[in-house]
This record gives structure tokens, sequence and C-alpha cells, in this order.
């Protein structure tokens, strides 16, 4: 199905944005790193990253119940 497809397409951008994220605020622990990396922006990808995520997997979710009915229907 097309939908399932597109949607893991988004859940791998997500994660990929999250692991970009989280690999920047882990940076900011070093005293020398804290002046280049803006904390509050590479928060806002973080719940950016959780928002997509959720949003695509609730697509597969909804392909996944459209697909039950539609075989219910048929059976």
């Amino acid at each position: 199905m097309q939908i399932t497809g597109i949607a893991l397409s988004g859940m791998q951008q997500a994660s990929s944005t999250l692991e970009k994220a989280a690999g920047k605020i882990a940076k900011a622990t070093d005293p020398a790193a804290v002046d280049q990396i803006d904390l509050s922006s590479e928060m806002v990808a973080l719940l950016d990253a959780r928002n997509q995520f959720q949003t695509n997997a609730r697509v597969i979710q909804t392909g996944d119940d459209m697909q039950k009915t539609m075989l219910n229907l048929l059976a």
C-alpha cells in the first residue's frame, strides 16, 4: 500500500531529525560547545520530530483500519 510507504518514509525522516537534534543537544554538555548550540531551536526540532513521528504512526494506523474495514466488507 502506497500510504504505508509514504508514512514509513516520513517516520525515517523524523527519526533522522531526532538523532541530529539529540546529538547537538548532547554536545551542549561540553562547555566549549555551549555557545555554538541554540538549545531552544534544537528542542523545537525534537518536538517537531516527535509530532511528525506520531502523525505518520496515525496514518499507518488509519490505513490499517481502512484495510480491515474493506476486508470485512468483502467477507
